[in-house]
């Protein structure tokens, strides 16, 4: 099968790794704002505008099946590849992280939006900002408070804005270990943590560490996008799902043989 793989994290690696080993053909796109992984299989950087937007590049290159992987919150690129599954009558399968669960001994609290944000880090004085890019309105908001001390800003990606002198600024890439991320927390007096709901195991760490620190987390909610037609949380059930496909057009290209 011809594979469009919407990729982006550890998972749309290890399934383009797998994929191609099955001798799929895969084609693996990425934002690149960050790295440009090396796998044994096509990678498109830069996203689908530079070929005339994605719908026409499934028919140009003739996809069978798109599989998103990206992020739990790329919410857009989840919605734009739906609408050109429609438009192509391309199926569109999302791969899709668990999303973490709290443990006994866990201070988690959900925000929606960033006016809850900030009213929730009202009375914290030194954050952990861990849920991505922000804007510079976001973060002048959040250093006005009263309450506000120092702040560290991490992402693996550099900030699109100016950093506020009283936030320090740290480019980081998953995965961490609980180790590290406890000195960290401790190195910086931290006494919350914002983040999103990713889910998996490489950025999981920080809330292990802020459990046995008794930090509160802070988690974004999950966005809301439209289903896609097979979601699928565990690799080989995709896997399987896809040779199942092209066991069953074997069998029917056999048939129509006889």
């Amino acid at each position: 099968m011809r594979i469009l793989l919407l990729g982006g994290t550890a998972d749309g690696r290890h399934l383009a790794e797998r994929l191609s080993q099955l001798r799929h053909e895969v084609l693996y796109s990425i934002a690149g704002l960050v790295r440009v992984p090396a796998l044994p299989c096509e990678v498109l950087v830069g996203g689908f505008t530079q070929f005339g937007g994605l719908a026409m590049f499934l028919k140009e290159r003739q996809v069978d099946l798109v599989i998103n992987a990206t992020h739990p919150y790329a919410a857009n690129m989840s919605t734009a590849a739906i609408e050109a599954g429609e438009q192509t009558a391309v199926p569109v399968w999302r791969f899709l992280r668990s999303a973490w669960t709290p443990q006994a001994g866990d201070d988690w609290r959900e925000y929606a939006d960033n006016d809850t944000l900030l009213e929730q880090l009202n009375g914290f004085k030194r954050p952990l900002l861990s849920a991505g890019q922000m804007t510079l309105p976001l973060l002048q908001a959040l250093t006005s408070q009263n309450s506000f001390e120092q702040g560290v800003w991490r992402t693996a990606a550099s900030p699109t804005c100016d950093v506020p002198a009283n936030i320090i600024w740290l480019k980081a890439i998953g995965p961490f270990d609980v180790k590290q991320e406890r000195q960290l927390l401790e190195a910086h007096a931290i006494d919350v943590i914002v983040t999103k709901n990713s889910g998996g195991d490489s950025t999981s760490a920080k809330l292990e560490a802020a459990r046995e620190l008794g930090i509160p987390v802070l988690l974004h909610q999950r966005p809301t996008v439209r289903d896609a037609k097979q979601t699928f949380s565990d690799y080989s059930q995709l896997i399987n799902a896809v040779q199942a496909i092209v066991s069953t057009s074997s069998r029917t290209q056999g048939t129509q043989q006889q």
